[in-house]
């Protein structure tokens, strides 16, 4: 310890203490279980499994596409014939493989402990589309299936995603205001009407929108009807600019 400088006793014993819990519990995948060198982490093989999108992508929704950037947008084949309303997307992962297995974990396995890593990727992979002053705003789950499900999964990573980049969070910015069907298998037309009129901003946050650029956060990107709707009911309260953030996008070939 350096002469002159006091560190309080909580403070020199908490190294131990992690030390003493590592070796109870030690630090296992969080896809396999196997042992890990650090808690929330990825073994070699199933970082090496996983795919995690690089490269070249696409402005819109972040799907990787081929070629080298040249200064001017580029969009992917679907969000040349679907127009996103929003400005820019980005995505972490593609929807398959394990990516596919810890989204369904995170969403569905009651793994809300996933949301931490997972919002360290995100904020990796959407290190372009983040300003300054920007709010950022989870993807709705309505109230019933809330009760059902415990958690919003968009809503942890959404929080996390606060902690990662600085950024103020507003959990509750819109609500879901009827319960949709559940969307798997539906088409995008299909997907589009059935959340036509459910999305809007929760009725006292509206001043927190007018006027901010909004970072829409979802657990997965597959037609954009949802991460769209949002985006219609934020611009609608006065919005300035729309972003949005997945944690996997689903491709057509997956």
């Amino acid at each position: 310890m350096d002469a002159g400088i006091f560190i309080p006793r909580r403070y020199r014993i908490w190294p131990r203490v992690q030390t003493a819990l590592h070796l109870i519990y030690p630090p296992r995948c969080m896809s396999c279980g196997e042992l890990t060198e650090s808690d929330f982490g990825l073994c070699a093989t199933c970082w090496r499994d996983t795919p995690f999108i690089g490269g070249t992508v696409c402005d819109s929704c972040g799907m990787p596409v081929p070629g080298e950037r040249d200064g001017f947008r580029i969009d992917c084949d679907d969000c040349r014939i679907t127009l996103r309303p929003w400005q820019d997307g980005r995505a972490a992962l593609l929807y398959k493989g394990r990516a596919k297995s810890l989204v369904l974990a995170l969403k569905h396995g009651d793994r809300p402990e996933l949301a931490k890593p997972a919002a360290r990727w995100m904020a990796q992979a959407g290190r372009e589309v983040l300003k300054p002053d920007m709010l950022i705003a989870p993807v709705p789950l309505h109230w019933s299936r809330l009760v059902k499900r415990r958690y919003n999964q968009s809503a942890l990573l959404a929080q996390h995603l606060g902690r990662e980049t600085g950024l103020e969070v507003c959990p509750d910015l819109l609500v879901r205001t009827a319960r949709t069907p559940v969307l798997d298998g539906k088409t995008a037309v299909q997907r589009a009407e059935a959340l036509d009129g459910v999305i809007a901003p929760h009725p006292k946050r509206h001043q927190r929108i007018k006027g901010r650029d909004i970072l829409l956060v979802d657990d997965v990107m597959t037609s954009g009807a949802t991460l769209a709707a949002c985006t219609r009911a934020c611009l609608a309260a006065g919005a300035n600019h729309i972003f949005v953030l997945v944690l996997a996008r689903v491709a057509k070939d997956a």
